[in-house]
């Protein structure tokens, strides 16, 4: 069991899109990040449990079962848990302003840094209206999208077997592909003009499954990523400071201290 006094100590942590209930949910990686990084606040960005994955398929092991006692541990402990649900989980939108203890549950949530930044909480699906593409091709991007997951499962079995570290198929087409990338850059920004437009500082958000933050029309846009392909958390220190986390590399290379993803200028 990991030394509590050795924790990354930081103020609040926002994760999303973890999928529990998927066979792509990184869930060893999630329980070492938990126990690694002791939080004044967790703040979960939506499509924690796939409802839609366990209506089609049950798929619920120990590690799954162990992240939620790990939460759940947390906000019995003190740790303010804040919950925005997102779409795969969206049947808990119905509990809006329910409080269990220091758990939380809100359709979105308004969350002020120690550096006074106003950041509206969102899980992200509400912005699928404004980068919709035709039914044909969104239903034949999900297909290919669950091929690539599967085929990710597989090939990263291998490259454990040689040593090698946890690498994403879908994260790595999805910064090459025409199409992709036109979904991001619209979601992106319709995102940071619903912040602006609304008078917050910035936005933190998930969904997407692209970690990312950088400033866009005028506003702070923060991406936490997800536990499926990139492994990552949106952390933000005592001191008001944000920062993107890889834990999935952090990992890899065995350190001692978080690695920050490069941020856009």
């Amino acid at each position: 069991m990991r030394n509590f006094q050795r924790r990354h100590q930081v103020r609040t942590v926002f994760i999303s899109d973890l999928h529990l209930g998927t066979r792509d949910c990184r869930a060893d990686l999630l329980l070492d990040f938990l126990h690694s990084v002791q939080m004044e606040t967790l703040v979960l960005v939506g499509d924690i449990v796939d409802m839609w994955s366990l209506r089609r398929q049950l798929h619920w092991p120990q590690t799954h079962n162990d992240v939620l006692r790990s939460i759940l541990a947390r906000a019995h402990a003190g740790t303010r848990v804040i919950y925005v649900p997102g779409n795969h989980d969206q049947k808990m939108r119905d509990f809006h302003g329910h409080r269990f203890g220091q758990l939380e549950l809100h359709r979105e949530y308004v969350h002020e840094t120690a550096r006074g930044l106003r950041l509206l909480v969102t899980h992200g699906d509400g912005f699928d209206g404004a980068v919709k593409y035709p039914g044909w091709l969104t239903a034949l991007g999900s297909g290919m999208y669950d091929v690539m997951l599967a085929t990710n499962r597989h090939f990263n079995s291998v490259r454990r077997l040689f040593g090698y570290p946890y690498w994403s198929l879908a994260a790595h087409l999805k910064q090459r592909v025409g199409n992709a990338l036109e979904y991001v850059q619209r979601f992106e920004s319709a995102a940071a003009h619903a912040a602006q437009r609304r008078g917050f500082d910035g936005i933190v958000c998930g969904h997407i499954h692209r970690p990312d933050m950088r400033s866009l029309h005028g506003v702070l846009y923060c991406n936490d990523g997800d536990w499926v392909e990139n492994c990552t958390a949106l952390v933000e220190d005592r001191h008001g400071e944000l920062e993107l986390w890889d834990w999935a590399a952090l990992s890899a290379e065995k350190s001692t201290a978080p690695r920050k993803l490069p941020q856009a200028a």
